[in-house]
């Protein structure tokens, strides 16, 4: 398998959009807050007597909407693709006026969106994007890569962990319409290490 990697302009984003990001949540993670002066939480996965598919482009209307709701000028758009054929994607925030993941930080990274296609998963691209806009975030002097996910997305989060994400801050009541999930907010500390961003 010869994976590519490389930026993209934000008018590919129809193309991008292609790739579906629906997953089937079989298990959820159960935030119990630790008592004492140290506080803390943990996390528990729980498996669901019932699964559900959960498809974050059927809320927010997808990557189709990102133009009309933020200034994406200084936005990195990642292919990932396979004998030519688009197996995947990220999405990298930076810089972005307005938009609070940012925390009005210029030496934050948001990686707001990545999806790999269903027949591709667990094959090591999504691994890659994640190094990809890594290097991308670096080449811009960020400091932290940060990425939101929820409780339900349980593969994400242990995705997020074994690529030395450390988790941040958890909010219980961040989705009022979706008052079940809880908001996981990661963060990673970048090499400042210049590294290659795309291949050519």
């Amino acid at each position: 398998m010869h994976l590519e990697v490389r930026e993209e302009s934000v008018a590919s984003l129809r193309d991008y959009a292609s790739i579906p990001i629906a997953f089937e949540v079989a298990e959820v993670l159960d935030v119990e807050v630790q008592q004492g002066e140290s506080g803390g939480f943990t996390l528990r996965s729980r498996t669901l007597d019932v699964r559900h598919v959960k498809d974050y482009d059927a809320l927010d209307g997808g990557p189709a909407r990102w133009a009309r709701r933020f200034d994406l000028s200084n936005w990195g758009l990642l292919g990932a693709y396979i004998g030519g054929d688009r197996v995947g994607g990220a999405a990298v925030a930076f810089d972005t006026p307005g938009l609070v993941m940012c925390e009005d930080r210029t030496d934050l990274a948001v990686l707001w969106d990545i999806r790999v296609s269903p027949g591709h998963r667990g094959r090591g691209i999504g691994s890659a994007l994640v190094t990809t806009a890594e290097a991308w975030s670096v080449a811009r002097a960020c400091r932290q890569l940060k990425v939101e996910t929820q409780n339900v997305n349980v593969p994400a989060c242990r995705f997020y962990s074994r690529h030395g994400f450390v988790l941040g801050a958890i909010h219980r009541f961040a989705y009022p319409s979706l008052p079940e999930e809880v908001q996981l907010l990661w963060y990673k500390d970048l090499s400042r290490k210049q590294r290659p961003c795309c291949a050519a």
